[in-house]
């Protein structure tokens, strides 16, 4: 058989599946009366929200692409290889797609402080607005992934509809449905310094034809917030805290307006120009990222401070000060980053009376009074609820543990009162 006989079959058979398919849904709806209009309005809503029986004809999706050239009477043409995406897109994708359960939340998985991603999966069913007879089914993929910069006051969104399939009954064409992706953002007045703004893309909405996404499904926003030079030395960090907002809207001729697709994604950021406290002079992130501090203790270089924060952590009764109940943070409850030198130093003499108050003057043997919560934060040993810990440990590993928090601060954008975790691996 040539290859244009197999798409002719092809075609033929798929057809025929739509038609058994579609005159099954048929009979199962309310056939309409004299009076009911020629037109009625329908509306999208989630198919989560209907019986199982009322779905049972109609879970046979077909890819909108097969679809339309049916309805166009030609033989399905073979899918043409995707246009690569850059690496760093592509790549995250993939992970995205390692976390699906939280890739489909509103707030999307969260990698790091630069990048997140959304993978959320939707299934809508057309009705008319009475819920009397149901008119088909839309599935499709909607992906966000987000990028801040470090060294950059911009974030991007590369926003997509993918994976679209349709199955409607014979007298709806698919071919008239519409999805839209709809972008707004919001600033944190109270919060953010002094003159806080945001630059939006010119574009922020798109509403198409389900034809034209399945052509060009991706598109890209960039928000940017303008600075004003330099002026952290005078304590202004011109911070700018934003919500990113996406609203999606489904519809066909005559339909209502799609009630559920409000705020389906959602992102948070934070632009500053900090200065090197902060590593590059100025960046932005995304604020609900969570930021993780990993020590090992089978690495050789910090094994001693590992563990000493494993014991606080874990084991807080073999920690000094002690005392019964005794608890201390950084697990469950997060440490915040202290900028403040001076109270970082009156943390550091805290700390350093209390080992002397256990080990005596250990001066000369080469061991560093190491202290958890670290002194660098606002959890430190002169928060007054004594939920801290000292030990002495081997002052090169004391000192390497160091590093490793502040390469975390810088590597981060870790600005004052920044939460983050600590992580020991055994």
């Amino acid at each position: 058989m040539n290859v244009r006989s197999s798409l002719l079959s092809l075609a033929t058979a798929t057809t025929a599946v739509l038609a058994s398919l579609t005159v099954a849904t048929s009979a199962t709806q309310a056939a309409p009366t004299a009076d009911t209009p020629a037109s009625t309005s329908t509306v999208f809503i989630d198919a989560a929200s209907l019986p199982a029986d009322e779905l049972s004809d109609l879970g046979h999706p077909i890819p909108y692409a097969e679809y339309a050239r049916i309805q166009e009477g030609k033989a399905p043409a073979r899918q043409a290889a995707a246009d690569p995406d850059p690496g760093d897109q592509q790549d995250l994708r993939q992970q995205c797609a390692n976390h699906a359960a939280q890739a489909k939340t509103a707030t999307g998985w969260i990698k790091s402080r630069f990048e997140s991603c959304q993978k959320r999966p939707f299934d809508l069913v057309l009705r008319d607005i009475r819920g009397t007879t149901t008119l088909g089914r839309l599935w499709f993929d909607q992906w966000v992934l987000g990028f801040a910069y470090d060294g950059n006051r911009r974030v991007d969104y590369v926003a997509s509809i993918e994976n679209i399939r349709v199955q409607p009954i014979p007298t709806e064409d698919a071919t008239k449905w519409r999805l839209g992706q709809h972008f707004r953002d919001t600033i944190n007045v109270s919060k953010s310094d002094p003159d806080p703004k945001v630059t939006v893309p010119q574009t922020v909405a798109r509403d198409e034809l389900l034809g034209v996404w399945d052509r060009t499904p991706h598109w890209t926003l960039t928000y940017t917030s303008p600075d004003k030079g330099a002026l952290f030395d005078q304590g202004n960090q011109q911070r700018v805290f934003s919500t990113v907002t996406m609203d999606l809207s489904a519809s066909s001729p005559n339909s209502a307006p799609f009630t559920e697709g409000g705020s389906v994604y959602t992102s948070s950021v934070r632009y500053d120009y900090a200065g090197k406290v902060a590593g590059k002079h100025k960046g932005a992130v995304f604020t609900k990222a969570r930021v993780e501090l990993v020590m090992s203790q089978k690495d050789p270089a910090v094994n001693e401070s590992a563990l000493h924060i494993y014991d606080a952590l874990n084991r807080p009764e073999r920690t000094f000060p002690s005392w019964p109940g005794k608890t201390v943070p950084g697990a469950k409850e997060p440490l915040h980053r202290l900028i403040n030198k001076e109270k970082q130093d009156a943390n550091r003499k805290r700390s350093i009376k209390e080992c002397e108050k256990v080990w005596g003057n250990y001066s000369g043997s080469g061991l560093e009074c190491d202290e958890y919560p670290f002194a660098s934060t606002k959890e430190g040993s002169t928060k007054g609820d004594n939920r801290f810990s000292v030990r002495l440990i081997d002052g090169d590993d004391n000192e390497t543990g160091g590093r490793r928090l502040n390469d975390m601060y810088t590597l981060n954008r870790m600005l004052d009162g920044d939460a983050f975790y600590m992580k020991i691996t055994t």
